[in-house]
């Protein structure tokens, strides 16, 4: 008779619990990206912190939709795209990552202009900041195994934890923050806009396809999904706090001072921030901040593009393929990372569209939950897929983020 968790002793549980961490942990770091950044520093500024209590509000909703990724990745043994395609249909595969495909080129583009303002900020040649970050990316991926990647994929992504300094710096009023929770102008189509796009900043279709394809190339297996669910949950609670951290110092500054000022870039945010956080130190600590979400996001987004095609068409898909052995994975990578420096650097006030590309990432949600919810309840085995109350609940989750999602996301649309 295998032993019950609770029966392993502790430094053994300990020892798996950080085995198995990582996608978990990873996708929720990359789930604050640059675009997830600005649209926090344009909540805090336009609407104080009238927007701060729906980032808690997402913390369950967005472990509640990753974790099925995490059930479906470990229980059976699929990628998202795989298992789509297995489920329904190669058309209804390929619609998936079509919506992936635009999700991808979208975020790319947000992570790659935030390294270029990064970049500018401490005064490196725009071409020079792409070519090192599209190097440095292709270099990780190329040569190393899964666990490398997300070894340093979780050392990029620890740099954005200095929000939580920029937030402290601030000094944010107790007593507006206690107002602003407490204040929801919803008959407002601008404040739902931004609902909209911050849901779309937290639970996009990349996440999807990275989580469960992550899962599933770590070889993680039935006895790590409750530690596996701990390294969804953590990471939720992490990847909120950081945008509730960005909201916060946007709120406590610009909010109060120049609610009106343009915050479309990088260097706006943080000439924005500059007075309250110091020249020198403010940008540099914001800059690390942001350079590690661009990062890690470039690094998932790319991977989940990999995988998802991948598993769609039935290509080698994994990093521990050599790339001789697995050549379009690494080519898809691979035209992800360059074709986004290159669009960048071409266009380079692309970076105006990261609101827009986040409400997109809403607009999608009703295909990206309906597949995933549905796959909960048709290619789980019996005893893992969602049955009685849970069941309810998540589909009350997904059916109500998908709807608040779309409505916001259409409600600033004229004659709407």
């Amino acid at each position: 008779m295998t032993a019950s968790i609770h029966s392993v002793p502790p430094a053994i549980r300990w020892k798996t619990f950080l085995t198995v961490l990582g996608p978990g942990l990873v996708v929720m770091l990359a789930d604050t990206d640059v675009g997830s950044v600005v649209t926090a520093a344009q909540s805090g500024a336009q609407w104080g912190y009238k927007l701060l209590l729906l980032q808690f509000i997402l913390m369950p909703i967005l472990y509640v939709v990753q974790e099925l990724t995490v059930r479906l990745g470990i229980f059976t043994r699929r990628g998202h795209g795989e298992l789509i395609r297995e489920t329904f249909g190669a058309r209804w595969a390929w619609v998936s990552v079509s919506g992936l495909g635009l999700a991808t080129i979208g975020a790319l583009l947000t992570e790659f202009s935030g390294v270029t303002g990064v970049g500018e900020l401490l005064g490196v040649p725009r071409w020079l900041s792409l070519c090192l970050a599209a190097g440095f990316l292709l270099a990780v991926v190329w040569t190393g195994s899964y666990r490398r990647v997300e070894r340093v994929a979780i050392a990029l992504g620890l740099f954005e934890l200095v929000f939580f300094w920029v937030a402290l710096a601030a000094h944010p009023d107790p007593t507006a923050v206690w107002n602003g929770l407490l204040h929801a102008p919803i008959n407002n189509p601008d404040y739902l806009y931004l609902v909209a796009a911050n849901i779309g900043a937290v639970i996009m279709p990349w996440m999807i396809f990275y989580q469960q394809s992550a899962v599933a190339d770590k070889g993680l297996m039935p006895e790590h999904y409750p530690h596996a669910r701990w390294d969804t949950a953590i990471g939720a609670v992490v990847t909120q706090l950081i945008m509730a951290a960005v909201l916060v110092a946007s709120a406590a500054t610009i909010g109060a001072h120049s609610p009106n000022a343009s915050l479309n870039t990088v260097g706006q945010i943080s000439e924005a921030l500059t007075p309250y956080l110091g020249d020198r130190l403010g940008r540099i600590i914001f800059g690390l901040g942001i350079l590690g979400a661009a990062m890690v996001a470039s690094i998932v987004v790319s991977l989940a593009a990999a995988w998802g095609f991948g598993e769609v068409t039935g290509y080698k898909h994994s990093l521990e393929h050599h790339p001789v052995d697995a050549p379009w994975f690494y080519l898809v990578f691979t035209a992800g990372v360059l074709g986004g420096a290159v669009l960048v650097y071409s266009v380079p006030d692309l970076v105006a569209l990261t609101l827009g590309v986040e409400v997109m990432n809403a607009l999608l949600l009703p295909l990206v939950l309906g597949f995933l919810v549905t796959l909960a309840i048709k290619a789980l085995p019996a005893e893992h897929r969602l049955r009685g109350a849970y069941l309810w609940l998540v589909i009350a989750v997904a059916g109500l983020t998908a709807t608040l999602g779309v409505y916001g996301g259409l409600s600033n649309l004229p004659g709407l």
